[in-house]
């Protein structure tokens, strides 16, 4: 990190833990833990979803390599793939809300993809996870 020369040692300190908190937030926002992907589920759900879908848990998941996201309706339970840490926020809760609409209607019609599309960025989204899997495996993954 680089400082102007002139500050004082207290300055400099003061500096330099805001620019760690500000990074350890930043760290957060985007990696954030399983009780922060089941809080931002309940606000995406409120926002696009009239709050009809909600999830019993949202977890990141290790084991799913060729889908981004899954859903078990019957147990109300949404695991999203480890692969997704990282990305933009945006990409992470059009997954989460991919999943979501799967709480209310399970196979992908017509209805499926009217309540998905209630996400401002879904296109633009699953443009970024088809490029990304393309660019990772020379295909593109489900959610």
């Amino acid at each position: 990190m680089l400082l102007p020369a002139g500050l004082s040692t207290t300055d400099e300190e003061q500096w330099v833990r805001r620019m760690l908190d500000r990074l350890a937030a930043k760290e957060q926002r985007r990696r954030p833990s399983d009780d922060d992907l089941l809080e931002r589920a309940a606000e995406l759900s409120a926002r696009y979803l009239d709050g009809k879908a909600l999830p019993t848990s949202v977890r990141w998941v290790e084991n799913q390599m060729h889908r981004w996201g899954s859903c078990t309706p019957d147990h109300g339970t949404i695991r999203l793939s480890v692969r997704l840490r990282g990305m933009p926020a945006w990409v992470v809760d059009y997954v989460i809300m991919h999943e979501l609409v799967h709480l209310l209607v399970p196979s992908h019609g017509p209805r499926f993809w009217a309540l998905v599309e209630r996400y401002p960025r879904a296109e633009r989204a699953r443009g970024f996870l088809e490029g990304f899997s393309m660019a990772a495996n020379g295909s593109p993954e489900e959610c």
